[in-house]
């Protein structure tokens, strides 16, 4: 579906995420969002049957922007401690010019909102689960990462301490630099299982 967004929709799920910004989940609404771009309800209902499809398509995109940026750095000839840093690093780039896909993450009611949605966002959450597994993997075979400590606690580790920078950056609203700071509590997190 990403393939095929039409400027149209995807201009209309920039506005659904300055929505979420502004007025958090309850307030992206199809009568905010007709209202946001200018246009009748009925005129958005033209590009997306329901909001359920306007939030999906967000959490797709930011899964094709996540799969892209992660599928370079796993690439690289770099070791483990590098790549994670570099995932890292990344993110909070990324993150830093699109707050509102943050905040799409972060609503714990949009988990509960439809299947649709949730399995949007369990891919997202899977998809960053493997990809770090694997690097941690790599890294153990290696000799860079310690093999006395499991690879899902690790991950458990790195992606809770990164959730929790992302939600202390959404509550400070936005205020943080998370580039420096969140790079700087992922480095302190990696270094505890290096070798």
């Amino acid at each position: 579906m990403v393939e095929t967004t039409s400027k149209r929709q995807q201009e209309i799920i920039e506005s659904a995420g300055k929505l979420l910004i502004e007025k958090g989940i309850k307030g992206l609404t199809t009568k905010n969002l007709a209202q946001e771009m200018g246009f009748s309800e009925s005129a958005l209902y033209r590009h997306f049957k329901n909001k359920e499809d306007i939030i999906v398509l967000l959490l797709n995109y930011l899964f094709f922007n996540i799969k892209e940026r992660l599928e370079i750095i796993q690439s690289k000839d770099v070791s483990a401690e590098e790549k994670l840093h570099l995932i890292f690093k990344s993110q909070f780039s990324y993150f830093s010019q699109n707050p509102h896909f943050i905040i799409a993450i972060l609503s714990e009611g949009l988990f509960d909102e439809t299947e649709k949605i949730y399995q949007a966002m369990l891919k997202i959450i899977n998809y960053k689960m493997q990809v770090i597994s694997g690097i941690i993997e790599d890294g153990k075979r290696n000799n860079e990462i310690n093999p006395f400590i499991q690879t899902t606690e690790i991950v458990h580790i790195i992606m809770g301490s990164f959730r929790l920078m992302m939600l202390k950056w959404k509550l400070s609203k936005f205020e943080i630099n998370l580039a420096v700071e969140g790079n700087k509590i992922m480095q302190t997190n990696i270094k505890l299982f290096m070798q």
